[in-house]
């Protein structure tokens, strides 16, 4: 005799439990991503316009130096001294040998300021350097002449 009853495998229904954790830590991700990202944007630094400039897709990790009106340097939010700049893109190229670092100055910033800011990166052993600049606005297509 069989006294088992048989099992039923019953059809599951939506888990609604599992995709709300999901949601959440994606949620969570891209916010603080987002955060992040915008840091070093929200700066009160107008780039200057080239005629030739192009959008690149921002690489992981990349450092950017803010360079102000009158010379200060920022880093992550910090002003930072040429001193103290050496010495933190010296600890990261000596994990990170090929860091890249973008130099975002003011366009009314002297050049002797972005200059000294090459020369701390060169310091500290960076060579991946690259000037920030935003392209230029949409002209209006002319319009054609009459005839």
């Amino acid at each position: 005799m069989n006294f088992r009853r048989r099992i039923r495998n019953e059809p599951m229904g939506f888990q609604i439990i599992p995709i709300v954790d999901v949601i959440l830590l994606l949620l969570i991700f891209f916010v603080s991503t987002w955060t992040y990202a915008h840091w070093e944007k929200e700066m009160d630094i107008t780039v200057p316009t080239a005629k030739e400039a192009t959008t690149t897709p921002r690489t992981p990790g990349e450092i950017i130096i803010n360079v102000g009106r009158v010379g200060e340097v920022v880093l992550n939010r910090k002003t930072l001294t040429d001193d103290e700049l050496r010495s933190v893109l010296s600890r990261i190229a000596k994990q990170f040998p090929d860091q890249p670092v973008i130099v975002r100055g003011d366009e009314v910033t002297p050049y002797k300021f972005i200059v000294r800011v090459l020369d701390v990166c060169r310091q500290a052993d960076i060579w991946n350097v690259a000037f920030a600049t935003k392209p230029p606005e949409a002209q209006p297509p002319a319009a054609a002449p009459k005839r």
